[in-house]
C-alpha cells in the first residue's frame, strides 16, 4: 500500500521492520534490500515499511544542479509497492527535515510514529543534518531506543556494484541492454502520444507516434528496438531519440514506429521499454536513403525482439 501521510501510516502500525532511502531506479540492490525487510517483518510478525521521499533530497538541497533521476516518483512508488512490502511511505522532503539532527529524526518519525523494531539500511545510506545518520550512529540509537539495525551489503553484477550512478552512466551511453541486469527490467519511459510533423506515414511510409515524455533521463540519441505498452497491449517497435537531422530539427524528440500496428493512438498514454540500441542518428542525403535505412532498422528490431532474452514479460 502506498501512503503519503505518515500520520495515516502511524495509525495502522503496532510495530515495524523498515528501510529508508531514495531508491532512485529501484534497481537490483534496492529490490533485494526491500525484499529482506519484507521477509524479516514476516518472521517477526510485524509490518514491513519502505520509506522514501518526494522530492528527492538532492532536488531540494542542490536545486537544479541534481542529476536527472532514473524513475519519477510515481514509477518509483509503483515499483516498490510491487515488491510486496506492507507499506510504501513517501514523505515530503523539506529543508526543515534536512536540518534535523539524526537522533531527532529517529525519535520523532521512526520510533514515535513508525514504531520501528528493526531497521535495515543500504551499505552507503546516511541521513540527517550533515549526513551524520550512518550505520554506526544508528546502532547506538537502536540500543538507546529499543530497535535493532542491520546493514545490507552492496549487490554486485559483472564485478561492479549496482548503483543508480552506474545505471545513469550506461543509459547516457546508450547501453540499454547492459542496464537490464542492473534494474531487473528494461529501462522504461512513459508519456502521451501527441501530434507530430505528419512525416512518418505520409512521407516515409512508416507511421510514427510522437511521445511527449514525463521522464527526466533518456538514453543516448539514436535508434532503438523497443517494446511499447499501449491500450493494454505490448507491441514490438523501433524508437528514435534525437533531433531528426535529415529534416533539420533543433529540438529533442522521441518517435516510435510500432511494428504491425495501425490503430489510432493519438492522446493515449504509452510506455516505451528500451531493449537494444541499433545505431546512431545519421543525416541522410534524402527521403529515399532514409526510407531504406528505416526498413533495415525495422527488420533488425524485429529480429532482436524475437529472441527469448529480449522478451518484456
Amino acid at each position: 500500500m502506498i501512503i503519503h501521510d505518515i500520520q495515516a501510516a502511524a495509525s495502522r502500525l503496532s510495530a515495524s521492520c523498515l528501510t529508508i532511502g531514495n531508491f532512485d531506479g529501484v534497481h537490483l540492490g534496492h529490490q533485494q534490500l526491500i525484499t529482506k525487510v519484507k521477509k524479516r517483518a514476516r518472521l517477526m510478525d510485524i509490518s514491513s515499511i519502505a520509506v522514501t521521499f518526494d522530492p528527492h533530497p538532492l532536488r531540494v538541497l542542490l536545486d537544479k544542479k541534481s542529476p536527472p533521476f532514473i524513475t519519477l516518483t510515481s514509477q518509483k512508488l509503483e515499483l516498490i509497492d510491487a515488491l510486496g512490502v506492507d507499506y510504501t511511505l513517501c514523505m515530503p522532503f523539506t529543508r526543515e527535515l534536512a536540518a534535523l539532527e539524526p537522533e531527532a529524526f529517529v525519535l520523532e518519525y521512526l520510533v514515535g510514529m513508525l514504531k520501528v523494531k528493526e531497521m535495515i539500511i543500504g551499505y552507503d545510506y546516511a541521513f540527517g543534518k550533515g549526513r551524520k545518520g550512518n550505520f554506526t550512529l544508528l546502532k547506538e540509537l537502536g540500543q538507546k531506543y529499543g530497535f535493532s539495525v542491520d546493514q545490507f551489503p552492496p549487490v554486485m553484477v559483472d564485478g561492479a556494484i549496482v548503483s543508480s550512478t552506474r545505471i545513469r552512466d550506461l543509459l547516457r551511453d546508450g547501453r540499454v541492454w547492459d542496464v537490464r541486469p542492473l534494474l531487473g527490467r528494461f529501462y522504461r519511459v512513459e508519456g502521451k502520444v501527441i501530434a507530430g510533423k505528419k512525416r512518418g506515414g505520409a512521407l516515409l511510409g512508416f507511421p510514427t507516434a510522437n511521445i511527449l515524455l514525463k521522464d527526466e533521463l533518456f538514453p543516448r540519441t539514436g535508434v532503438y528496438a523497443v517494446w511499447v505498452e499501449i491500450k493494454d497491449q505490448i507491441k514490438p517497435g523501433v524508437a528514435n531519440i534525437g533531433y531528426n537531422p535529415t529534416f533539420g530539427n533543433d529540438y529533442l524528440s522521441v518517435e516510435i514506429h510500432i511494428l504491425d500496428f495501425s490503430q489510432d493512438i493519438y492522446d493515449q498514454p504509452v510506455k516505451v521499454h528500451f531493449v537494444q540500441r541499433l545505431r546512431s542518428e545519421i543525416k541522410f542525403s534524402g527521403i529515399d536513403e532514409l526510407k531504406s535505412q528505416i526498413e533495415k532498422d525495422c527488420e533488425l528490431g524485429r529480429r532482436i525482439l524475437s529472441i527469448p532474452e529480449s522478451k518484456l514479460m
